[in-house]
């Protein structure tokens, strides 16, 4: 009986006038030795059973890396030094995080959708709050974004999807070398009017592999034997060059 009325209840809602179907090229990505980025494909198409509805159709891609607390410095100079005199704690924030878009992302997304969905850069990064001595904490968080920014890890690429006829739709998104190994979460968001109407979620798993793997594992695992085994390396690689140069100088 109780499967029965749940069937009846699920028959009864109605359908998603629009419904996305997506795809990866990849949905694994392996850090090894001589890794210096790679390139995810990202394509898939809008299902429907019916004609398209009336509105201006958009879309919205997020790849987010694993998220992390960060710690944001301020330096002051005081008598001639530059010194760490702020301090904030920002959570929660993105290893790497990219948007793409079907144009200016406030141009398809309302800033209501963001808060609901936390597509944007700044709604992507968790600080719950600040200590009561440091005025405009808000200055630590935009200063993270732009840092990383910088370092190509932050980024918005604006009409970035291509969307033929309202049906396909397809974009590239390049994952920096400097990766953080973990799960990288992708979400494909549909708007009309610059409301979300349907969603999508993925994941990609990035990992480091081979030797990459293992000494990753030591030092995290074993810093003991890690420390050692960099002492031992270090002294055989000092070794290793002075009998090279008594050999050139022979």
């Amino acid at each position: 009986m109780i499967r029965l009325a749940l069937l009846t209840i699920a028959l009864a809602l109605p359908a998603k006038a629009e419904e996305l179907v997506a795809g990866l090229s990849q949905n694994r990505v392996a850090i090894t030795a001589d890794f210096s980025g790679s390139e995810i494909l990202i394509f898939g198409a809008i299902k429907r059973e019916a004609p398209a509805p009336e509105g201006a159709l958009d879309m919205i891609i997020t790849v987010e890396g694993p998220k992390t607390p960060v710690e944001v410095l301020k330096k002051s100079r005081h008598f001639g030094i530059w010194i760490n005199t702020e301090a904030v704690e920002v959570d929660a924030a993105p290893s790497f995080y990219a948007i793409a878009t079907t144009g200016r992302l406030f141009d398809v997304l309302s800033h209501t959708e963001d808060l609901r969905h936390r597509i944007s850069i700044p709604k992507a990064i968790r600080s719950v709050g600040a200590p009561p001595e440091v005025g405009e904490a808000t200055r630590f968080t935009d200063a993270l974004i732009r840092l990383r920014s910088h370092a190509g890890l932050y980024r918005v690429d604006a009409r970035d999807i291509a969307v033929t006829e309202e049906t396909l739709f397809q974009t590239s998104v390049a994952l920096p070398a400097n990766l953080t190994d973990g799960a990288y979460t992708v979400r494909i968001f549909l708007t009309r009017d610059r409301e979300v109407i349907d969603a999508y979620t993925t994941i990609i798993d990035v990992q480091k592999v081979g030797l990459e793997r293992f000494l990753f594992n030591l030092a995290y695992e074993q810093p003991l034997i890690y420390g050692l085994l960099a002492l031992v390396l270090a002294a055989l690689a000092g070794w290793g060059a002075s009998a090279v140069f008594r050999f050139i100088r022979i």
